[in-house]
């Protein structure tokens, strides 16, 4: 009998799946990469999402490990390179947080353009900063788009009510034009310099740089609001404090950081900047979703071969 680890907190739905197919399965959640090491020669597959880190050393010590499951889209938390020199099957469930991320990309760029969370802080202490708070509208702007898969599709849909016109940055997208006929195609330089409100929805780079520093910021509007709910080395946060401190942009909302757990970070207390911790995938309804596709993946490998959203 096929036997798996699940090494973070997901809906239980995923033990089910595996219990229904008759598959072995162990929740320990919370281990560090020494617990991991000791127990993974049991296993032949694994499920994390982004807490548990799969290192060289775990893979290593993984004698039985087939597959590893990532109950999310991306898979910078698992060593992929060395996963593949060992045979290793790397899954991920590419759409089953996309709308849960596009929403949460879509409520920092309200809360960022009308100021919500100091209206709420200061509303709160009985300040009624009434007067002194005035934000902007989100209709007739030009949102800019960076990446245009799962969650940068569904996001230009969430602003379609909005009158926006969209501009895109993707090498993909002039092959599938024709189905997203709201949305223009446009050069990382054009988007930079013509955009209200940047929203980053990409990988990041392959040499690990930034793909925004300072000299962008040096070519945007000095009104334009930055989003990046995709991935904390997108953006050097330094160059972006920068940015928001010397009024070349107008402020920004983060929910990624280079390094996480965030428990320091120059953003801290710039009122600039609306943070939060790395919860755009974080729904009931997504959690349950990904753990299911993860779990019947894993399955149907384990079971019969079948690869689905390999990596």
């Amino acid at each position: 009998m096929p036997k798996v680890l699940i090494s973070d907190a997901m809906s239980n739905v995923a033990q089910k799946i595996f219990e229904k197919n008759n598959i072995d399965v162990d929740v320990k959640t919370g281990l560090s990469e020494d617990e991991i090491i000791k127990i993974i020669p049991e296993y032949d597959g694994m499920v994390v999402r982004s807490a548990t880190k799969v290192t060289k050393k775990i893979l290593d010590a993984a004698k039985n490990l087939k597959v590893i499951g990532r109950a999310g889209a991306g898979v910078d938390n698992i060593d992929v390179s060395v996963a593949k020199q060992k045979n290793m099957i790397v899954m991920n469930t590419p759409g089953g947080n996309a709308n849960a991320t596009a929403e949460h990309a879509f409520a920092l760029i309200m809360s960022v353009l009308r100021k919500i969370p100091y209206a709420n802080e200061t509303t709160h202490k009985g300040q009624w900063e009434k007067k002194n708070i005035k934000g902007n509208e989100l209709s007739k702007k030009t949102l800019g788009i960076v990446g245009f898969g799962n969650v940068g599709v569904r996001l230009s849909h969430l602003v379609k009510g909005f009158d926006m016109k969209i501009l895109v940055n993707s090498k993909s997208l002039e092959s599938r034009k024709k189905d997203y006929p709201h949305v223009e195609n446009s050069s990382l330089e054009n988007l930079i310099s013509e955009s209200d409100i940047i929203s980053f929805h990409c990988k990041a780079a392959a040499d690990g740089k930034p793909i925004l520093s300072k000299e962008h910021f040096n070519k945007m509007k000095p009104t334009t609001y930055i989003i990046n709910a995709a991935r904390g080395n997108i953006i050097d946060e330094n160059d972006l404090n920068e940015a928001l401190n010397e009024n070349l942009i107008a402020g920004a909302a983060v929910d990624v950081f280079s390094k996480e757990p965030a428990k320091e970070n120059l953003l801290f207390n710039n009122p600039k900047v609306v943070l939060t911790p790395h919860i755009a995938a974080s729904t009931s309804e997504a959690s349950i979703v990904v753990a299911e596709m993860v779990a019947n993946q894993i399955s149907d490998y384990l079971l019969s071969g079948k690869k689905l959203n390999t990596v």
